[in-house]
């Protein structure tokens, strides 16, 4: 069996293999918009590389952090627009 870490994505637990991103988490956690546009338009991640930043959530406390380059860690927790993340704007 595979190490799995757990974290929090909008207050729930969800348990992922060690060296998920944390994009991939959200998907586990069955969340389908990370963000909102700056004229409300609900967005998720598209290229899966950083480039678009359609993936920006808010991870420990810091906003604006690109979900699809970041690597889960045990006990991290992940808000996203749906939770208020990142201002629940991509600005």
């Amino acid at each position: 069996m595979s190490a799995r870490v757990t974290l929090s994505v909008d207050g729930r637990a969800v348990a992922v293999a060690a060296g998920a991103s944390v994009a991939a988490a959200i998907e586990a956690a069955g969340v389908a918009v990370f963000r909102h546009s700056v004229t409300g338009t609900a967005r998720a991640p598209l290229c899966g590389m950083g480039i678009c930043q359609e993936c920006r959530v808010t991870i420990d406390g810091e906003p604006h952090r690109l979900a699809c380059q970041t690597a889960c860690a045990e006990g991290m927790r992940v808000e996203t627009a749906a939770a208020g993340g990142s201002r629940g704007v991509g600005r």
